[in-house]
């Protein structure tokens, strides 16, 4: 395993140069690397570290929504909270509708099929969205209007809508009953749920750290801890409660920057500093699970619908700030 840690940071991090410096985004190389030293094509990865994989990005994927929770405003938030819900919904709706209706034509598959591939293609990318947004927030762009904070509430509540779906089409394409109308209920529920079980034990961290005045790193270790138990709690609540704790990864974020700023800055810098480490992991590991003949097979079709499938979205997403005081120019960046 630590070989293969080796590859990922060594490889990783020489794609992200490399990329960066022909101004392309250098995730896109993290996941060629993956792709490239994974089990489908070189096979330099090691079967144990492909088994721990999912672990490490999801350790991954909290020290991001960690960073996002920690840039979230409660005034932003509100100002900008109806059309964040509507752009959670809606975008996803118009994608998923537009692939039902060209995936049975161009993948040869059954409408119910084309339905779940559209709910999966619908998801929003977490890893992606918030390391962007956040580095606006911190430039400055688009801070003014709340559009970075609206993008970061949208994609959240996006995955835990698009997830629900999922389950549904799923159900559905197994013969299994399926409630429908319980199955939709619990989207307000999880969502709720996530962020209380997030702000709870985020507001008790937050009387720890004035209570002991401990390192910078143990305080930073702490809360990531704290965030793994909410995904722990989540997967124990599965089947008799939802529990979006994505949102509540979040919400602990939140919390500890409205009760006290300067504790909130100094985590968010430690994070910001592991996130360089986590970022490789996760995306060069993403891409080792890529499984290129398959991809391959889909050729110049699976293109095709990706392709309708973003248009139907970004005009989605277009109609969902239509009703905003965004110039156009900040419209377009949204979609």
């Amino acid at each position: 395993m630590a070989t293969s840690l080796a590859l990922i940071v060594i490889f990783g991090l020489a794609a992200d140069i490399l990329f960066r410096k022909f101004k392309l985004p250098g995730l896109v190389g993290m996941l060629i690397v993956g792709v490239l030293v994974g089990p489908h094509v070189v096979g330099l990865m090691r079967p144990e570290m492909m088994q721990v994989s999912a672990d490490f990005r999801r350790i991954a994927l909290i020290v991001i929504l960690l960073r996002a929770g920690f840039e979230l405003r409660r005034d932003t938030l509100h100002r900008v909270g109806k059309t964040a819900i509507i752009m959670s919904a809606w975008p996803a709706i118009l994608e998923i509708a537009a692939i039902m209706a060209v995936a049975p034509y161009f993948l040869k598959i059954s409408l119910l099929e084309a339905t779940i591939l559209g709910s999966i293609l619908a998801a929003v990318s977490p890893a992606v969205v918030v390391p962007l947004m956040i580095d606006f927030m911190e430039r400055g762009k688009g801070a003014k209007k709340g559009i970075p904070t609206m993008i970061l509430a949208a994609s959240s509540v996006d995955d835990v809508f698009v997830i629900v779906l999922f389950t549904i089409f799923l159900g559905m394409y197994g013969g299994h009953k399926v409630n429908i109308a319980w199955q939709l209920a619990g989207i307000p529920i999880s969502v709720v749920l996530g962020i209380i079980v997030g702000l709870i034990p985020g507001y008790l961290l937050y009387k720890l750290f004035l209570k002991y005045d401990w390192q910078p790193p143990r305080r930073t270790l702490l809360v990531i801890g704290t965030s793994i138990g909410l995904m722990w709690l989540e997967e124990v609540a599965h089947g008799v409660v939802p529990i979006a704790a994505l949102l509540g990864v979040m919400a602990i974020g939140f919390i500890i920057l409205e009760k006290e700023e300067a504790i909130a800055h100094i985590i968010s810098q430690k994070l910001k500093k592991l996130w360089v480490f986590a970022e490789l992991l996760l995306f060069v590991l993403v891409g080792a699970q890529v499984n290129v003949s398959v991809a391959w097979k889909a050729g110049a079709a699976g293109l095709a619908v990706i392709f309708i499938g973003l248009v139907a979205r970004s005009i989605g997403t277009y109609m969902s700030v239509m009703g905003t005081d965004y110039n156009w120019k900040e419209r377009l960046f949204c979609v």
